[in-house]
């Protein structure tokens, strides 16, 4: 008999670690640590840090979204929740008027869970948590809510990377997809376009936490995927993320079997131009030299758009 999939947070749920979860969670907003910023400020009182974001999660869109990669969108989409603001704040962000502006409206756990139902009732093949980082406490407590009234679909955790690993744990065995960036390798640069010069660090932290819960990404026999790591990396223009440097890492230290997907789309966008380099578009030579890259550090399982 063929074992038919079930998404991690259920059997979480079912032997109630994830009400701990959610307790330990809503514990962090006091002073809150959640992510490497650790601005240590009350968000259950109101206050709010690098995320602008306080005991609410606000949300900007939600929709099924055909423009993911192919194994999180099968026929039917990904559904996604776009979570509004963000923790990495990137100068050349493509959604700035979301992470910067703080375009969207606040919305209550009740109301995310019935989000997340609401995607699974239009037949979605996941629920995509985009730019999750600052709202994990939230995210929990709707999954409870959710798994009480029929939730079954896999969870996406779609972040920039800059997660820390102590709220990483408190995810485990709830998150059956991790879907992070890796965005750059030199600190200088995660400096200057995110006022993050750990972030490369973390970064790698982040990745091996992740990697160590879910392994490699699983794809069923309709092509859809049910639990796993998928890691995106924007290419940017003259190799200012430092491409080959992490393609090397992902084969060496995670695994040589991760997906990866080398994105293209790089375009100038918002303060983009306060970084030299990044006032112009990738051009065609410099993506296919990013892909060789990734060929020649031993990748194998890349995706391309």
């Amino acid at each position: 008999m063929i074992k038919t999939f079930e998404p991690a947070y259920i059997q979480t749920a079912r032997n109630g670690l994830l009400a701990k979860k959610v307790e330990s969670a809503q514990y962090v907003l006091n002073r809150c640590v959640l992510c490497p910023r650790e601005c240590r400020v009350d968000r259950l009182a109101g206050e709010t840090g690098v995320c602008k974001t306080g005991r609410k999660a606000v949300v900007s869109s939600i929709h099924a979204h055909f423009g993911e990669e192919s194994p999180l969108v099968g026929t039917n989409g990904s559904g996604t929740i776009f979570i509004t603001h963000c923790n990495l704040m990137c100068s050349f962000c493509q959604n700035y008027d979301i992470s910067h502006e703080g375009f969207g409206r606040e919305v209550s756990d009740d109301e995310l869970a019935s989000m997340m139902l609401s995607l699974q009732g239009q037949g979605c093949h996941n629920v995509n948590l985009v730019t999750p980082t600052h709202v994990v406490p939230q995210i929990l407590s709707a999954i409870q809510i959710a798994v009480d009234k029929g939730l079954t679909l896999p969870i996406v955790y779609n972040s920039g990377g800059y997660d820390d690993v102590n709220t990483l744990k408190l995810l485990n065995g709830v998150i059956d997809i991790y879907m992070p960036d890796f965005k750059f390798w030199d600190p200088k640069i995660a400096d200057a376009t995110c006022n993050a010069p750990d972030y490369p660090e973390i970064a790698r932290q982040a990745v091996l936490e992740m990697h160590r819960q879910v392994g490699d990404i699983v794809i069923d026999k309709t092509g859809i995927a049910q639990h796993g790591l998928l890691i995106r990396h924007l290419v940017l223009p003259d190799n200012l993320a430092g491409t080959r440097d992490i393609m090397k890492f992902i084969h060496d230290a995670v695994s040589p079997d991760t997906y990866v997907n080398i994105m293209s789309q790089y375009r100038p966008c918002g303060k983009a131009h306060e970084t030299p380099g990044l006032s112009k578009a990738l051009s065609v030579e410099e993506y296919k030299q990013a892909l060789q890259m990734a060929k020649e550090e031993g990748i194998t399982r890349p995706l391309q758009r």
